[in-house]
């Protein structure tokens, strides 16, 4: 077994630094919650335990259709996320089609949630651009049609663009664990035995790759079932899903609310663990089935006739969805008289834009202020932990990789309330500072589950190399291996950057309205329906870190012109 470098040097203590950041908070607000959900909270007058929370949460009528609609959206949305990411992989896997693919996971990643569900709002809604490609010719339509397509109760526009953000994310955790479970070999294995492309790799690299993805699928889930921002604005409003009503309780002047808000934390919280719990018993039955129906010996070679075409068709509808509806946003943004059915604006103007410029100009200020601290923070933390685990010649830790997914797996509903009570009580609270930390508790997870595959998998043989000329573990670092993985270091900064644009709910708690970001102001602009305006602030909400994403890409090249493989 190889010793650990004698020099730890100043990231030794970072791993426990990063864990304390990521638990601290989460901690401190489910606490921050959990006593004023018993009434106990001195500063509202409650000085002792009581249950009075809960029987006023149980007194709101609308409260068993928000549970059941937060559970239903949460599974709908990840069962088919991760439906359609499987598709995509088993059957275009190696193919040019699969390449193209790959590509355009980075721009769908910088995407902020708010700014694809508006996209997608456009699209689809009674007098979107479906509706006028279609009218009147095929449906006679000369006004926009009565239908309830955006809020409709049962959240299926809701379920669409939370399935519209997902499908990328889990194809980026998808293709990372691909590397680690030998997926080339294993299709290689089951097409000499005559299996076909989506059987053989359902049935050999599926289970390797699903116990790889299972923490993120479970982020996936708890997500969709406590989003706020898209939920505001393709979820129903009456009722609306639980994380929606609590934060709306947040906000109301009767303070004695947010003992009621905590209340609904709590069990927005219980909600999403049980959640958890039925998705691994679904887990465990399938397993079972699926050992009888692999061990069956059917090859399924007619399956890829049906698989490809379908995986091409939910790939190709996924990004026409995204690409039209962010086309509309911009579109919006400049169009002047815009009449039902007409597909184009009779007449275009910049007069939002130049009405908004100040505002968006101020707002862009303090999104890439906070953006580019909690990123910086978080790279440094990233670096640090993952330098710390190569030193000590360990094995990337189980225990460590779930303790960096804990503020994904649990719901922002559920702890942020608490921890803006403790920053009010602090004096924290809209505060820039207490909205960058906030931020950074989101932001770190996505940069350690961007870099740590690549930092892992770079030639430790450079490492050697340098030892040998006498360089120490510094050196190596800073002058060696910083500057060969420049390009994963500017893609992982990049997505920490867009993950800190697209928070909505830290920046609006602890914000405490008087720090105003991007996504703050365009979904507040969402109960106006005003689309020139939301077309402004959601075209600036896509483009920052879309300018930050193409910025990192071209990084490498710039700063080391002269060699080809950064030109890459």
């Amino acid at each position: 077994m190889a010793r650990p470098l004698r020099s730890a040097g100043w990231v030794r203590p970072v791993p426990a630094l990063t864990v304390l950041l990521l638990a601290g908070p989460v901690a401190a607000g489910l606490a921050g919650a959990l006593l004023p959900a018993f009434g106990w909270m001195p500063a509202l007058g409650g000085n002792a335990l009581s249950l009075d929370p809960w029987r006023r949460l149980a007194e709101w009528p609308g409260l068993v259709a928000a549970v059941r609609l937060s559970v239903v959206t949460g599974l709908g949305a990840t069962a088919i996320s991760l439906a359609i990411t499987l598709l995509i992989v088993a059957a275009l896997q190696g193919t040019r089609a699969f390449a193209l693919v790959t590509r355009a996971l980075a721009p769908l990643l910088s995407l902020p949630h708010a700014a694809a569900a508006f996209g997608l709002a456009f699209l689809i809604a009674p007098s979107g651009w479906v509706a006028r490609a279609v009218s009147p010719w095929a449906t006679g339509w000369e006004r926009p049609p009565d239908l309830l397509i955006l809020g409709d109760p049962a959240g299926l526009s809701l379920i669409a663009g939370l399935v519209v953000k997902e499908v990328p994310f889990l194809l980026l955790m998808t293709l990372a664990a691909l590397g680690q479970v030998s997926a080339a070999q294993r299709m290689t294995v089951a097409r000499s035995l005559g299996y076909g492309r989506v059987t053989g790799w359902v049935k050999t690299v599926l289970p390797a790759v699903y116990a790889q993805i299972r923490l993120p699928v479970y982020a996936v889930l708890a997500y969709s079932m406590s989003v706020v921002d898209v939920a505001l604005i393709l979820g129903p409003t009456r009722p609306p899903t639980l994380a929606v009503q609590i934060v709306d309780w947040m906000g109301q002047r009767d303070l004695s609310l947010r003992l009621v808000a905590a209340a609904g934390a709590v069990l927005q919280l219980a909600l999403v663990l049980g959640t958890l719990a039925l998705w691994h018993g679904a887990e465990r039955g399938l397993a079972r089935l699926g050992q009888g129906w692999a061990a069956g010996g059917g090859r399924g070679r007619g399956v890829d006739k049906v698989a490809r075409p379908l995986a091409l068709g939910v790939a190709g509808l996924a990004g026409a969805a995204v690409l039209l509806g962010l086309a509309g946003l911009a579109l919006w943004s400049v169009a002047g008289l815009w009449r039902f059915p007409d597909l184009w604006p009779a007449s275009f103007s910049a007069r939002h834009w130049q009405g908004q410029s100040r505002g968006v100009l101020d707002a862009v200020r303090t999104t890439a202020l906070v953006g580019v601290l909690a990123t910086a923070l978080a790279l440094a933390l990233v670096i640090g932990a993952l330098e710390a685990e190569f030193r000590a010649r360990a094995r990337p830790s189980r225990r460590f990789t779930a303790l960096v997914y804990l503020p994904l797996l649990v719901p922002q509903v559920a702890f942020l309330p608490g921890l803006t009570t403790l920053a009010l009580i602090v004096g924290l609270d809209g505060q820039v500072v207490a909205v960058t930390v906030a931020h950074l508790v989101f932001v770190l997870p996505y940069v350690y589950l961007a870099l740590a595959d690549p930092w892992r998998a770079w030639d430790t043989r450079c490492a050697t190399i340098a030892h040998s000329l006498g360089a120490g573990p510094g050196r190596v670092l800073w002058a060696v291996r910083l500057p060969m993985l420049t390009r994963a270091l500017a893609i992982a900064a990049a997505i920490g950057f867009a993950t800190s644009v697209a928070q909505y709910l830290p920046t609006l708690l602890l914000g405490a309205g008087r720090v105003e970001t991007l996504t703050t102001e365009a979904v507040a602009l969402a109960a106006g329906g005003n689309r020139r305006l939301i077309g402004v602030w959601a075209v600036m909400q896509m483009l920052l870190p879309l300018v930050v994403f193409v910025g990192a890409l071209a990084l490498p090249a710039l700063l080391f012109p002269r060699l080809k493989g950064m030109r890459a």
